[in-house]
C-alpha cells in the first residue's frame, strides 16, 4: 500500500484531535474530488512498518491527546489497500484500545466484499458513497456530498458521535 501524506495531528477529519493517513488508491475517480492526486496506487510513498509504529506512537502520545486515527484517500476500501489497513487498524485497536477509528470511503456499506467487510469490527465510524459534484454541501459535517453516510458502527460510537 502506497499513501500520500500523513497528519499526526489533525483537528478536520473527524470527531477531536485525530491522526489522520490518506491513501493512494480509488476506484471511483469521482468528478470533482478534492484528492484527485491520490486516486492512482503507484502514487505517493510507500507505507512501512515505521509509519505504522510512528502512528501508534503519535496515539500513545499524552502531550498532544488524540482522539483516533482517521483513514482518507484515495480510499483505505480499494482492494489493494485492504490488507494493510486491516493490519494496522488491528494493530491500532490493540495498542490503543481508547482510540476510535474513522474511515472515508467510495465503496457503500452494502457493496463491501467479504475482505473489505473484515475492517468493520474495528472501525467505530464508516462515512461511506461516492462524492457526487452534484449534491455538493460545504455546510455538511464530515461529507462532501449529501448521499455520503455516516455510519456509527461501534457503541461508542453512537454514544458520542452525532447525527450530522
Amino acid at each position: 500500500m502506497n499513501y500520500h501524506k500523513y497528519y499526526p495531528v489533525d483537528v478536520v477529519n473527524g470527531l477531536g484531535t485525530r491522526c489522520t493517513l490518506f491513501v493512494s488508491g480509488c476506484v471511483h475517480q469521482c468528478k470533482g474530488c478534492y484528492n484527485q492526486s491520490t486516486q492512482r496506487l503507484d502514487s505517493g510513498h510507500p507505507f512501512t512498518d515505521e509509519l505504522a509504529d510512528r502512528i501508534i506512537q503519535d496515539l500513545s502520545d499524552t502531550r498532544i491527546k488524540r482522539r483516533g486515527l482517521s483513514l482518507s484517500g484515495g480510499d483505505p476500501l480499494h482492494p489493494a489497500n485492504v490488507g494493510a489497513i486491516l493490519a494496522l487498524v488491528k494493530r491500532v485497536k490493540q495498542s490503543c484500545p481508547d482510540k476510535d477509528i474513522w474511515c472515508w470511503s467510495g465503496y457503500r456499506l452494502e457493496e463491501l466484499d467479504e475482505a473489505q467487510q473484515a475492517l468493520l469490527p474495528y472501525l467505530d465510524v464508516l462515512i461511506d458513497g461516492r462524492f457526487e459534484q452534484a449534491l455538493a454541501d460545504p455546510s455538511l459535517l464530515w461529507r462532501g456530498s449529501s448521499n455520503q453516510v455516516v455510519h456509527r458502527l461501534s457503541q461508542r460510537a453512537r454514544d458520542t458521535v452525532s447525527a450530522p
